[in-house]
C-alpha cells in the first residue's frame, strides 16, 4: 500500500476510486461518474460544507470524476485537468455536454441571453472557462445553451498565449484569495497555474507541487544577473514569477493582491516573515 497525497488521490478510509484498489486501503471502492462544471466557477472545498476551506476552484467546462454525492448536495471527486480532489457543490455540475471548442481569453467577460450587450447578463465568465460554441452571430459567439459571449473575448481551445508572464501581469491588482483562480481573486500558485495553462503548459495546483514538477532547478540561491523572465521563485508555501532581473509578479497576502515588486524587497520581506527560500525553477 502507498501513502497517497490526499490532494491528488481520490481515496479516503471509507471510500476510494476503483482504479486504486490494491494500492490504497479503503472500506470500499467505486467507479466514478464523469461530470462537467456548468457554473462559471465552482469551489473545491476540503470538506462538504460551505464554510470549509477553499482549496481551489474549477472553471466552467472542466470535467470532474465524481465518486460520491451526499444527501446534502456535495460531490466528492477529482478534477480532470490537474488531478485535484475535493468537494464541489452538486448544483454546479451536470452530465458532460458537447466538447469545448473555445475558451475565454479575457480576464472576465459576460454571457448574454441574446445578441445584445444591453440585455441583462446571464453570468460572468473568467479567463480559461471552456465553451462549446455552435455558431458565430455578428459580434457574438453562441454556445450550445444559447448564451451569447462577445466573440472578441474567446479563442479556439487550441490557441495558446505566447508569454505566460504577460498573462500573469494582466491580473495585477486582482485581490488575493486563498484557493482562488479567477479575476475575482486568486492565490500565488493559482496565478501561476492560470497563466501557464493559458500558455499551454501543464501545471499542478499547489506551490510545493510546482516546485517539484515544473522546469529545471537553477544554481542554488538567487543570482540576479542570471534571472530570466519566466523563472519561478519558490519559498516554502509561496511562488512568484520573474518579470525581469529586478522585479517579480505574484499574488500575495502582504499586498492582498497580485502585485509587481522588486526582487530584493520581496526576498528581504518574506525572509523576515520566516518563510524559507527554496530555489529557482526555469521552464525554458
Amino acid at each position: 500500500m502507498i501513502t497517497p497525497d490526499p490532494r491528488i488521490t481520490p481515496a479516503r478510509p471509507d471510500l476510494a476510486a476503483r482504479h486504486l484498489e490494491g494500492r490504497v486501503a479503503a472500506a470500499r471502492y467505486v467507479d466514478g461518474t464523469l461530470l462537467e462544471v456548468f457554473e462559471p466557477q465552482a469551489p473545491v472545498r476540503r470538506a462538504p460544507a460551505p464554510d470549509a476551506p477553499l482549496d481551489t476552484e474549477a472553471l466552467k467546462g472542466e470535467r470532474v470524476t465524481i465518486y460520491e454525492t451526499t444527501d446534502e448536495g456535495w460531490c466528492w471527486g477529482q478534477l480532470e485537468a490537474d488531478g485535484y480532489v475535493g468537494y464541489l457543490p452538486a448544483g454546479a455540475l451536470a452530465p458532460p455536454g458537447p466538447p469545448a471548442t473555445h475558451k475565454v481569453a479575457a480576464l472576465r467577460t459576460f454571457a448574454f441571453p441574446g445578441p445584445s450587450i444591453k440585455l441583462p447578463p446571464l453570468h460572468s465568465l473568467s479567463l480559461g472557462c471552456r465553451l462549446a460554441i455552435v455558431r458565430m452571430e455578428k459580434e457574438f459567439a453562441v454556445d450550445a445553451a444559447g448564451a451569447h459571449v462577445p466573440a472578441c473575448h474567446v479563442v479556439p481551445v487550441t490557441s495558446m498565449e505566447e508569454d505566460f508572464v504577460a498573462v500573469a501581469e494582466r491580473f495585477v491588482g486582482t485581490p488575493y484569495l486563498w484557493g482562488g483562480k479567477t479575476s475575482l481573486g486568486l492565490d500565488c500558485s493559482g496565478l501561476v497555474q492560470v497563466a501557464l495553462t493559458a500558455s499551454g503548459f501543464a501545471c499542478p495546483r499547489d506551490s510545493d507541487m510546482q516546485a517539484r514538477e515544473l522546469g529545471d532547478a537553477t544554481e542554488p540561491g538567487v543570482d540576479f544577473e542570471r534571472l530570466r523572465r519566466g523563472d519561478l521563485l519558490f519559498w516554502k508555501g509561496h511562488v512568484a514569477i520573474v518579470r525581469d532581473a529586478a522585479t517579480i509578479v505574484h499574488a500575495n497576502a502582504h499586498h492582498m493582491a497580485v502585485a509587481v515588486e522588486p526582487v530584493t524587497e520581496a526576498l528581504t520581506r518574506i525572509a523576515a516573515a520566516g518563510c524559507a527560500f527554496v530555489g529557482v525553477r526555469r521552464l525554458r
